[in-house]
C-alpha cells in the first residue's frame, strides 16, 4: 500500500484525533449524514468529488463528496456514504476498501452533524451520473494537484469568513469540503505550504443556497 495510506490509516485509528476540532466543528449530537473520501490507489491518487445540482434546495453546484442522509437500513455510516457513493456515481461498496473515518463534524452553516468516512477504490472501475438529479458532474483530482500552491488559495464570504480552497480553471472547491480535504491531505502526509494571502471571494455559482431568492 502507499506510504501515505498506511500514514492515513494510523491517523485516522487515533482516538484523540476529534480533540483537534475547532469548538464550531465539533457535532452537536449522532450525525445525520455521511460522506465518502474516496481515494485511487494509484501512485498519484486522485480524490473523487461530485459536483451538486444545480436544482438542489441546499448547497446548490457546490463541489461536495458523495454522500447523503443516514437512512434505517443502513447499519452504520460507513454503510451510509457507501450507498450514497453507488447511488450518485454508480460505484459499488464493494469495490471500496475502507480506511476509517475522520471525526463527526459540524456544518456550521446548517447546523448539521456529518460522519467523513475514508477509502480508497482501484481508481479503474467506471463512474457513471447515476443521480442526475443530485449530481451534475463527476472530478476527479489528484493529490499532487490538491497540494500544488498553485491551485490553492482562501476563500472569502462578504461577512468577513475565511477557509481554505482550491480553484481548479472555474471549478471552485471551498466550504465543508475544503475543509475535510484540507485535513485528509495533512493526516497523509501530503500537504505543503501555500500562499494563504491568496484570498478569492467565493463565486455566486458556488454560494448559490446563500443568495437571495
Amino acid at each position: 500500500m502507499n506510504e501515505h495510506f498506511d500514514m492515513l490509516v494510523d491517523a485516522l485509528a487515533n482516538p484523540r484525533l476529534a480533540e483537534r476540532l475547532a469548538a464550531e466543528r465539533r457535532p452537536h449530537g449522532a450525525p445525520g449524514a455521511a460522506v465518502l473520501l474516496l481515494l485511487s490507489e494509484y501512485d498519484d491518487p486522485d480524490l473523487l468529488f461530485t459536483e451538486r445540482s444545480a436544482h438542489l434546495r441546499r448547497h446548490a453546484g457546490q463541489i461536495s463528496f458523495p454522500g447523503g442522509g443516514f437512512e434505517s437500513q443502513d447499519a452504520d455510516y460507513v454503510a451510509t456514504a457507501l450507498r450514497e457513493t453507488w447511488e450518485e456515481v454508480g460505484l459499488p461498496p464493494d469495490q471500496v476498501s475502507v480506511l476509517g473515518q475522520l471525526p463527526a463534524t459540524r456544518l456550521p452553516v446548517s447546523s448539521y452533524d456529518v460522519a467523513p468516512v475514508v477509502g480508497t477504490w482501484s481508481g479503474d472501475d467506471p463512474l457513471v451520473l447515476a443521480s442526475p438529479v443530485e449530481v451534475a458532474a463527476i472530478h476527479r483530482w489528484r493529490v499532487s494537484e490538491l497540494v500544488d500552491p498553485a491551485n490553492r488559495v482562501t476563500w472569502k464570504l462578504p461577512g468577513g469568513h475565511r477557509g481554505p480552497a482550491w480553484q481548479f480553471g472555474d471549478i471552485f472547491l471551498w466550504g465543508f469540503t475544503a475543509y475535510l480535504t484540507d485535513a485528509l491531505l495533512r493526516l497523509g502526509g501530503w500537504w505543503r505550504p501555500w500562499d494563504t494571502e491568496r484570498v478569492v471571494e467565493v463565486p455566486n455559482r458556488f454560494q448559490r443556497d446563500r443568495q437571495p431568492r
